[in-house]
């Protein structure tokens, strides 16, 4: 929302005001405070936007999440789009030793999983420890 909507949007509230006050001494609603009138106004104005508010906070679409949800998107995309490019401006045998390097540190991730235990430390980790405690 720009500066001149939300003073337009100010002036506008401003207006239905005014306009909501002559309607209610037209009205000929003398005994009823008009004061009370637009607390309760206010009070049902305050719990939609609660309401409203509640609701967005449970589905997940606040104005934060939701901008960066869309940046971490373009950023992924261009990101993948730049290293797509690089890759394919390598020559043939560079695209090659780059794929083989790749095919062996996943070969050394999954060994290295296999070797973890349940409390996240290595056999290494484990007789490294056991040394450690030994006189």
């Amino acid at each position: 929302m720009t500066r001149a909507q939300a003073l337009l949007l100010g002036f506008a509230l401003l207006g239905l005001g005014a306009a909501g006050y002559g309607l209610f001494q037209a009205s000929g609603l003398e005994g009823f405070s008009p004061g009370i009138a637009a607390s309760a106004l206010v009070l049902l104005l305050v719990l939609g936007w609660t309401g409203t508010y509640l609701a967005r906070v449970v589905t997940g679409r606040m104005t934060f999440s939701e901008q960066r949800r869309i940046y971490r998107k373009t950023y992924d995309a261009l990101t993948t789009a730049e290293l797509q490019a690089r890759f394919d401006a390598l020559p043939a045998e560079a695209q090659a030793r780059l794929l083989a390097e790749l095919e062996g540190d996943s070969r050394d991730a999954t060994a290295v999983d296999a070797t973890t235990a349940v409390d996240g430390t290595t056999a290494f980790d484990a007789t490294t420890a056991a040394d450690a405690t030994t006189p």
